[in-house]
């Protein structure tokens, strides 16, 4: 018998995160604001220009010691 305690992703608290999102039509990636590493960041999968969004994510802190937080 397998028991696994893993928490479902329905169970985790979600809320809506400021995020960049890659403005080429061929590319879906995208990073949570508070993750991006400059002001204007670019897409790192296709080295586009990102544009500013929002998303209903799953709540995730950031504790990098580099990390500024913007409030």
């Amino acid at each position: 018998m397998y028991y696994s305690r893993k928490r479902q992703p329905d169970d985790l608290p979600q809320e809506v995160t400021a995020i960049w999102s890659c403005t080429n039509e061929e590319c879906n990636g995208w990073m949570r604001d508070n993750f991006a590493f400059s002001a204007q960041p670019r897409c790192v999968q296709c080295n586009s220009l990102m544009e500013k969004g929002e998303r209903k994510l799953s709540i995730l802190e950031n504790t990098s010691p580099n990390h500024s937080k913007k409030k």
